[in-house]
């Protein structure tokens, strides 16, 4: 009895000085705890703009070389083969050269392998090394969220993601500098492509481009800028017969497609008629439900609906699963065989809605503190100007639907895969408390949820993705995507396997209980990510980005430790 009390004694005396520590805390940041009380970022008016990265310094990554090796890791090659290892890796500047066996399993591996003629050698014994990872939906850091594009580069570098699709990263013309930039390795960046929308670009004197024959122009003009692809939206401006022609114009120069069909167009342009007409690829999960309406192509809007108003805009979205033909039925397999049939990719985003099926737990994530922006976080909070900020009166019922929604949206996916349909992985983040980097390592787990194998998870986030941006400029074998010879050093290296649990993925890691210590320890995070050939210490950008958010709290004056609640 006095050792259970001793015990008790310790345990209360031990809670008690945690609650004093946080006390003090509390109290030194009480001018801070209200939201409102805080100075707010600089409000910019209209659309924001971006900050081009400043150039890669000194020490920011090391490489290319003209010989590198990196050793002893198990090996997932992104193109659904079994893990395999160990392995030594030997990359020619930014050309993977060999890949050779190291040794055997549960064996001791042998020093000194070949080759020798190294300039740089990572010893990455126990490790296990992926291909780069490829985000198919992005948007760059706009100064409304981080002072530059650097914030979210570093952070989808430390993840991991060496490629990136802008829809759009920015405007046409920093994107072009940016995509270039990036090519040189200039800056501290992922791979670009860059899509823009229709009527972009601050050369182009056409107008709007709401005509077959105006959008046919204004695609002949993009491509010769240079873009990669384009970004639909089905707005009050592209009508079918202009969707139409965009897709088929686009096809002629060498362009990727991807739309958002918005619920303004989508009642006559629906994914699978988008399909039928040349489309590449669906960006969330708009057009595949209204493709599918129990009663006919457009959805039953309540009577007070309105558009412009974010929460009936994304609270109604979710009404879709009750309205369209339950999974398993005809009309759902012949939906998903006719998109199939016309070679659709879907890119199914999961990530930036996931706050609508709990907000808490997107609102309290562990990354905010040091690696939200000030500037991203005032940006998040229910607003009616902040785009995606429409949590202005969520409830149990709305978060409910959001759940019985995704239940379905994810069996459509997982429908789609098992029937070879191609699935990728894109974040969208920078709205709706997805922060860069983080809100894609979630839509890795959020497609393990809808039924894909870890394996079948990586393949999406790689070869999928290549797949899908090199197809469109006629190279149906792309240079990146997978790890083997003769493919550009993309790659992944981390200490834990993925496999067995993407949530390692984070730069936040994972909590783990030390059997021996009997101690939650933080274990995982991306320990270096390989882009052209250039190595950068993962944690070392984090850093970097941890310091950015410390400064920029000081400018502000919000306090350094934790952030202002509303």
């Amino acid at each position: 009895m006095k050792k259970t009390y001793a015990t008790l004694r310790r345990a209360v005396l031990a809670g008690t000085a945690v609650c004093a520590t946080l006390v003090a805390a509390s109290t030194a940041m009480g001018q801070f705890a209200d939201l409102t009380k805080v100075p707010a970022p600089a409000k910019i008016e209209g659309r924001a703009g971006t900050t081009p990265a400043p150039a890669r310094k000194a020490g920011e990554g090391v490489g290319p070389f003209k010989k590198m090796v990196i050793r002893g890791v198990t090996l997932i090659d992104g193109s659904g083969a079994p893990p395999r290892g160990p392995v030594d890796i030997i990359i020619e500047n930014n050309v993977i050269t060999d890949i050779r066996v190291a040794g055997t399993p549960g064996l001791p591996l042998k020093d000194s392998r070949e080759p020798r003629d190294f300039d740089y050698e990572l010893d990455a014994t126990g490790m296990y090394v992926l291909p780069g990872f490829i985000d198919l939906h992005v948007h760059g850091s706009t100064n409304d969220k981080a002072p530059d594009l650097s914030y979210s580069y570093k952070l989808w570098l430390a993840h991991g993601v060496t490629t990136v699709r802008g829809v759009e990263l920015a405007d046409m013309e920093t994107s072009l500098s940016e995509r270039a930039r990036s090519a040189r390795n200039e800056i501290v960046a992922p791979r670009i492509f860059v899509y823009q929308r229709p009527g972009n670009g601050k050369g182009w004197t056409g107008g709007l481009t709401n005509t077959p024959e105006k959008a046919r122009e204004w695609v002949r003009w993009a491509a010769k800028q240079g873009i990669d692809g384009i970004k639909l939206a089905a707005d009050p401006n592209q009508p079918p017969e202009v969707l139409e022609a965009i897709f088929d114009e686009a096809k002629k120069q060498g362009l990727g497609t991807t739309a958002h069909l918005s619920q303004i167009g989508v009642g006559r342009m629906s994914a699978l008629q988008a399909g039928r007409a040349g489309l590449g690829t669906v960006t969330h999960f708009y057009g595949h439900f209204e493709s599918l309406l129990k009663n006919g192509p457009i959805q039953d809007w309540p009577v007070d609906y309105n558009y412009q108003d974010e929460q009936d805009r994304f609270g109604n979205v979710a009404n879709l699963a009750k309205e369209s033909f339950a999974p398993g039925s005809k009309q759902w397999w012949a939906y998903l065989e006719e998109q199939k049939k016309n070679g659709v990719t879907f890119d199914p985003t999961m990530t930036i809605y996931a706050a609508s099926r709990d907000l808490m737990h997107a609102r309290n994530a562990d990354w905010h503190e040091i690696y939200t922006m000030p500037q991203l976080w005032y940006f998040y909070q229910s607003s009616r100007e902040n785009h995606g900020s429409y949590f202005f009166d969520w409830t149990t019922a709305r978060e409910v639907k959001w759940k019985n929604f995704y239940h379905k949206y994810m069996r459509l996916l997982n429908d789609y895969k098992n029937i070879g349909g191609r699935v990728t992985t894109g974040s969208d983040s920078g709205f709706i408390f997805k922060t860069y980097g983080f809100g894609y390592i979630e839509e890795l787990e959020l497609l393990q949820e809808a039924g894909f194998n870890p394996s079948q998870v990586v393949t999406a986030a790689t070869l999928n993705g290549a797949l899908t941006l090199y197809e469109p400029k006629g190279k149906p074998v792309p240079p990146i995507g997978t790890v083997r010879v003769g493919k550009l050093a993309d790659l992944v290296i981390v200490k834990e396997n993925p496999l067995q649990n993407f949530k390692t993925l984070y730069g936040t890691g994972h909590l783990r209980l030390n059997e021996k210590t009997q101690k939650l320890e933080r274990v995982g995070g991306v320990s270096y990510t390989v882009k052209d050939g250039i190595v950068y210490d993962a944690k070392k950008l984090l850093a970097d980005v941890a310091e950015m958010v410390r400064a920029e709290k000081a400018k502000l004056g919000w306090p350094e430790q934790g952030l202002p609640r509303p």
